[in-house]
C-alpha cells in the first residue's frame, strides 16, 4: 500500500508513472450542505449548476476541457465501454452508455468513475497510449469487471504485465462489516474470494475490497497497487455510501477519479 502524493484536493500515486491522473476527495468544489463540495453525483439532489462548476475544476486540474471529461452511467456490472470521441461542449457532463468501466485511446480524453465506497481503478499503458478506469465495488469485481478491462488492453497488444494499474480510495476492511449473504453471493462468483473475508464474533464479517480487487487484478498477471485510504472514516475527506447509511442521512455525494489518454508518442 502507499499513501499516494497529497495534491490537497486530490491524490496521485506513483504506481501511474508520466500519467496525467487524480483520485478526488471531496474537497475543492462549490456544493454547500451535505454535499459539500466536490460533489460529482448526476443523481444527487445536488444543483447542475453546482456539479457543472464541480467538473470543470476537475477538468482544469486534469489540464482538459469539460468536453475532454467522459463518464458512463454505472451499474455494478462488468461492461467496458470503449471512449473515442469527446463529450458534446453543449452539455458535458451527460452520462453515456451504462458500463463500470471505460478505456480510451484518444489523444486528450479523459476517463472520470464516481464512487462512494466502491474503489476507482486506473489502469494506463507503459507510455499512457491507453487509459482505463473502472467502478469496482464487490459486485461489479465478483462479476469481472477488472479483468474486462484488462482484456480491453489486451485486445490493443499490451500484455497485462505492462499495465500499470492503482486502486484507489475506498471502504476499508476494518469499516466493511458484511453479512453471511453478501459473502455467499461473492463467494458464488469466485470461491478464492473467502480469504478475503473474516469472521467477527457476532457471526459478521469484515471484507477487504482493496485486496479483493488487487487479487482479481494479479490472477490475470497484472500488478495492482492500493493507495491505502478509507472512505469511510474519513468524513471531511471522502463521500462514504455505508457511513450515509449508518447514520441515517438522506444525501449522498459522490467523488470522482480521473485519467487522462496521451496517445501515441
Amino acid at each position: 500500500m502507499e499513501n499516494g502524493q497529497d495534491k490537497g484536493w486530490f491524490l496521485t500515486s506513483s504506481g501511474l508513472k508520466g500519467v496525467t491522473h487524480g483520485f478526488f476527495t471531496r474537497t475543492g468544489g462549490g456544493s454547500q450542505g451535505d454535499y459539500a463540495s466536490l460533489n460529482c453525483s448526476l443523481r444527487s439532489e445536488d444543483s447542475r449548476e453546482n456539479i457543472r462548476e464541480n467538473m470543470a475544476r476537475i477538468s482544469q486540474a486534469m489540464g482538459v476541457k469539460p468536453a475532454q471529461l467522459a463518464r458512463v452511467r454505472q451499474v455494478h456490472g462488468n461492461k467496458v465501454a470503449w471512449v473515442k470521441t469527446f463529450s458534446s461542449p453543449t452539455e458535458p457532463m451527460e452520462e453515456r452508455e451504462e458500463a463500470d468501466a471505460m478505456v480510451t485511446t484518444t489523444p486528450g480524453v479523459a476517463l472520470g468513475v464516481v464512487t462512494a465506497d466502491c474503489a476507482p481503478v486506473l489502469l494506463a499503458s507503459p507510455a499512457g497510449e491507453m487509459v482505463g478506469a473502472a467502478h469496482a465495488g464487490w459486485r461489479g469485481a465478483a462479476g469481472g469487471v477488472l479483468e474486462n478491462t484488462v482484456q480491453a488492453f489486451m485486445d490493443q497488444g499490451f500484455a497485462p504485465e505492462q499495465i500499470q494499474a492503482v486502486i484507489g480510495p475506498c471502504i476499508a476492511r476494518a469499516s466493511y462489516q458484511v453479512q453471511a449473504d453478501m459473502k455467499a453471493q461473492v463467494e458464488g462468483h469466485d470461491v478464492e474470494a473467502k480469504s478475503f473475508f473474516f469472521s467477527q464474533a457476532d457471526g459478521s464479517y469484515l471484507f477487504d475490497l482493496a485486496c479483493y480487487c488487487q487479487h482479481r487484478l494479479k490472477k490475470v498477471n497484472v500488478s495492482a497497487m492500493i493507495l491505502g485510504q478509507d472512505t469511510l472514516s474519513q468524513p471531511e475527506r471522502f463521500f462514504s455510501h455505508r457511513r450515509r447509511v449508518l447514520l441515517g442521512q438522506k444525501a449522498l455525494g459522490l467523488q470522482m477519479s480521473v485519467i487522462v489518454c496521451l496517445g501515441k508518442r
